[in-house]
């Protein structure tokens, strides 16, 4: 199939041909015929499978020429990266078009976005506050529009837009499509979905998330952190010239403490993102990632989310996610245009829980290797690595009770106060025989 089957116009196809696309995937052939016809859609496939086209294909096929400025059609997205992603592609999408594209998200000036959004635009693409924010100055109407996508649905929910996205739909006329689009299918997502689109079609390319087949999975179960650094300098010691390697991490701390080791290995091939990087170092990092300056890159997930490198060789998962979904993203980073990927995850034996609910979404398990012998099995610990210890608190100790001292007691010697009188006189003097001597009160000298 290519995508003049499809039955696109001809600036659609002109753009397609543009960007070198020839072929639908499986879940933009699938989806296309069904959100054409006007039905709410729910679209499980993984990341790097074409989400993104596949919803935009058949609605930008159906939107037509207007010069009313409130948004017709409405996009929603977890993160930034991701919002710029999308616009991104409407964009690429509408080279030959007159339709307007707009993206808002956090982090930038309020006013600037507002007169953008006061311009006029057929197609908005959002995170959820912003979005808020701007409805809540009056400057954003949603009444006219006509379709909304939901994007990355259980990254959403996972970061807790839930509320907000309920908001948004109280803004929206009742009387809309609905799509909604995701690489997992939680439990989360189907609440969302029995709550809030009716009669949904569902469109899935694979069962639950599983990934795809041309990802090699491996796993290694390692003890701690050192010993993590050593395989995998061992994994990477023939080199990373030909290598484009995705690095996931769970949080800023960790991020930061693997890249000190890392770099060492591979100086100044190394790249590192979290949320407390400025957005133009974020942005300068990503971009020496994509063009090879960085052979590896370590990020979180949250940072992660939306990125898209279509050349990643390698997905290494320092740490394993504790949310199910995050690993299918993760790896799915790898393994895109028909190309092989290779995922390797290390595992200590607290996350035992994490791998079997992992190994439960994807309804299949992954291949378990052996630490070879030559790696250094290191017995230094981190602080968070350090078990507990029990009664850290003292609490068994008996507390310290000081003996009594009774009701009345003496007191110490430099408690003890002598009256020497008014502030004006000076004391008295008295004779031998205890009668005071004349003339002893002296007026005190002003000073």
């Amino acid at each position: 199939m290519t995508f003049e089957d499809l039955n696109l116009n001809n600036p659609m196809l002109m753009a397609l041909a543009d960007i070198e696309y020839e072929h639908p995937t499986p879940i933009q052939a699938k989806a296309f015929p069904i959100i054409m016809s006007g039905q709410n859609v729910i679209g499980i496939a993984q990341t790097g499978t074409g989400k993104t086209f596949a919803y935009l294909l058949p609605l930008l096929r159906q939107l037509t020429f207007s010069k009313q400025k409130d948004p017709r059609i409405l996009i929603l997205a977890p993160t930034r990266v991701l919002v710029l992603q999308i616009l991104n592609e409407v964009r690429k999408l509408t080279k030959y078009t007159s339709f307007r594209s707009v993206g808002v998200y956090g982090g930038t000036s309020l006013s600037s976005q507002k007169q953008t959004v006061y311009d006029g635009m057929d197609i908005l693409v959002a995170t959820p506050g912003r979005l808020m924010d701007l409805s809540l100055t009056g400057v954003l109407r949603l009444k006219s529009v006509q379709k909304l996508v939901i994007d990355e649905v259980d990254e959403m929910l996972s970061l807790g837009f839930r509320s907000q996205i309920k908001r948004v739909l109280d803004l929206l006329p009742e009387k809309r499509q609905t799509l909604m689009f995701s690489a997992t299918l939680t439990d989360d997502v189907e609440a969302l979905i029995n709550d809030t689109i009716v009669n949904p079609i569902k469109v899935e390319i694979s069962s639950h998330g599983t990934p795809l087949e041309q990802i090699e999975q491996n796993l290694y179960f390692v003890p701690n952190f050192n010993t993590k650094i050593n395989l995998f300098e061992h994994l990477f010691n023939d080199g990373i010239d030909s290598l484009k390697i995705l690095v996931f991490v769970d949080s800023k701390k960790s991020a930061d403490r693997v890249f000190d080791r890392i770099n060492k290995m591979y100086p100044d091939q190394v790249g590192v993102i979290h949320s407390n990087k400025a957005q133009n170092t974020r942005e300068a990092t990503i971009t020496k990632f994509k063009d090879d300056t960085f052979r590896i890159l370590i990020a979180t997930d949250i940072i992660a989310l939306g990125m898209d490198f279509p050349d990643i060789t390698h997905v290494v998962n320092f740490e394993i996610p504790e949310v199910a979904g995050d690993y299918i993203h993760r790896i799915g980073r790898t393994g895109r245009a028909d190309r092989k990927g290779i995922s390797i995850s290390f595992s200590t034996s607290n996350d035992v829980e994490r791998i079997a609910n992992i190994e439960s979404i994807m309804k299949t398990s992954i291949p378990v290797h052996e630490v070879p012998q030559e790696i250094e099995i290191s017995d230094i610990l981190l602080p968070d690595e350090e078990p507990a210890k029990l009664f850290d608190k003292n609490y068994l100790k008996p507390p310290k009770i000081k003996p009594p001292q009774g009701a009345f007691h003496e007191k110490s010697t430099k408690n003890q106060k002598v009256n020497h009188g008014g502030p004006k006189r000076r004391l008295e003097k008295f004779d031998k025989s205890g009668k005071p001597k004349k003339n002893t009160y002296v007026k005190k000298k002003r000073f």
